[in-house]
């Protein structure tokens, strides 16, 4: 019996954990994004990097969006570096809105300051190829 409660708990872990990496589970594929800010922070750890830009609307309002990256070692291999992008940098960002209708995006492809497009590494996680 305690075989069996230890196997459901596991279980019940795995699955949680699952569904906090779903690609499925936040973002909606059938909605694309594209945004272009200011970077204002950059979280590069795992299990996902992060950044943060300030997108200005077409009525000049600004708001904060968050965008999920993939992995920082996914990151590297796709040609980033730590020093990538730097608070004040304009980027592009294409992506995946997230299912909540909260300012958060997850990133596919990310135009850099100087015009090199990087896979943003996301769509290991399940999502669409850019």
């Amino acid at each position: 019996m305690g075989f069996l409660l230890a196997g459901l708990g596991l279980s019940a872990l795995a699955w949680s954990a699952f569904a906090h990496h779903a690609f499925a589970g936040q973002y909606d594929k059938d909605n694309p994004i594209q945004l272009t800010g200011i970077v204002t922070k950059i979280e590069w750890m795992n299990p996902h990097a992060r950044f943060y830009i300030d997108v200005k609307d077409e009525s000049g309002n600004v708001t904060n969006w968050n965008i999920e990256l993939g992995p920082p070692l996914v990151l590297r291999r796709a040609g980033w570096k730590q020093d990538s992008l730097k608070a004040g940098d304009q980027v592009t960002v294409a992506g995946y809105r997230a299912k909540d209708g909260s300012k958060m995006a997850n990133g596919t492809k990310v135009t850099l300051p100087d015009g090199r497009q990087v896979f943003a590494g996301s769509t290991a996680d399940g999502g669409p190829r850019p």
